[in-house]
């Protein structure tokens, strides 16, 4: 067994309703990502289910499907800021992160901006998950910036979206709740009812991005833009149509 197939993928399609967040267990062998479990809030809290199952686990990465950072401008303009008075900024710099404005860059998808989306109450739902399962484990759970680090237990932002275009290429369909094209990077046998639930599947992909992470296909930062994607956090995802995505582990 190779090192990457000991380490649980737990990809996590978060949401503020607990019920809608959608969790799904997975584990990689020779290139493959095999869906062990998945489950969705409706039956117990997604901070019961991923304990239980991280339990079993000496090494994981959770992958989550949430902004986990704001972007560092905007934090710094609205301290001193007064009602009525001009915010002397672009508004691109305010409302988006680093990692937004490079993801659209290079796979021309836009993430929703969580300085001015309700996608931040999503991310203030995946973090206070994120804190309810250091709390259970007695774990840190620190955020992953590389793919060999001393933590076992290790957390990432990812974006299925971003995802399947980097498995699929530019002309993927940005269809939530679907596989479709990603065929053959799954086994889903142990799982032949997950099409049950979208959420369930949308975390089928980020456990894949997980993976990515793990296989070193999803980019990093520059290294100018590290000290602020400490402080906004980063979406690990792959490059489209990159050759080396389909390499075993």
């Amino acid at each position: 067994m190779s090192r990457l197939s000991a380490v649980a993928l737990l990809g996590v399609d978060c949401s503020t309703d607990p019920k809608k967040t959608g969790l799904a267990l997975g584990e990689l062998w020779g290139g493959i990502v095999h869906i062990q479990r998945w489950a969705t809030g409706r039956d117990r809290s997604p901070v019961e289910i991923a304990t239980d199952w991280l339990r079993g686990h000496d090494e994981a990465l959770i992958a989550l499907d949430a902004p986990l950072g704001w972007p560092q401008k905007l934090g710094t303009h609205l301290h001193d800021h007064r009602a009525g008075t001009p915010l002397q900024t672009d508004p691109d710099q305010l409302f988006s992160r680093a990692t937004d404005r490079e993801i659209k860059a290079r796979l021309r998808k836009r993430p929703l901006e969580v300085g001015a989306n309700l996608i931040a109450r999503t991310a203030v739902a995946a973090l206070n998950l994120l804190g309810q399962i250091r709390d259970r484990t007695g774990r840190p759970i620190p955020l992953a910036w590389a793919p060999e680090e001393a933590e076992h237990l290790r957390a990432i932002e990812v974006y299925p979206a971003a995802t399947r275009i980097g498995h699929i290429g530019y002309g993927a369909r940005n269809r939530g709740g679907s596989l479709e094209g990603l065929e053959g990077l799954f086994d889903c046998s142990a799982v032949p009812d997950l099409g049950e639930s979208k959420d369930a599947v949308d975390a089928a992909v980020c456990a894949l991005a997980a993976a990515d992470f793990l296989c070193g296909r999803a980019i990093p930062p520059k290294p100018q833009d590290q000290e602020t994607a400490y402080i906004e956090g980063w979406i690990w995802a792959p490059r489209a149509q990159d050759p080396s995505h389909r390499q075993t582990d």
